[in-house]
């Protein structure tokens, strides 16, 4: 076994991504279900207190949309572009997914987009 550094001292997520796992979290089937004071201690103790948290700032929401005409992003997605908008306006480098396709249009902003896999391949090299 062997211990693998982070090039960050923190890892960094979008705010979105806290409220989704407490949705997610607390509503899957019943046998895997977290209760919401279980969901709450785990985003607490393992997303809130290692994780800087970031949001879209106003002024990057009416630019979200604009560009998420252009990439042709509609429905769902558009919490993805959302993430997408977080990370580069956090200043991410690279942005971790097991969704890759959704996030290709950050490729030209200059984010890089790796599945957990790909990181943990690059990070053991």
């Amino acid at each position: 076994r062997r211990l693998i550094s982070c090039p960050r001292a923190s890892p960094q997520t979008a705010w979105h991504c806290c409220l989704e796992l407490f949705s997610v979290a607390t509503r899957l089937p019943e046998e895997f279900r977290l209760t919401a004071p279980d969901a709450r201690r785990l985003l607490e103790e393992e997303i809130l207190a290692r994780f800087s948290v970031f949001d879209l700032p106003p002024v990057g929401r009416a630019s979200l949309f604009a560009e998420a005409v252009t990439d042709g992003v509609a429905g769902g997605r558009i919490y993805d572009a959302e993430i997408g908008a977080v990370a580069v306006a956090a200043g991410a480098r690279i942005l971790v997914t097991g969704n890759r396709r959704h996030f290709v249009p950050l490729l030209r902003r200059g984010l890089r987009v790796l599945t957990a896999e790909e990181l943990l391949a690059e990070l053991t090299a």
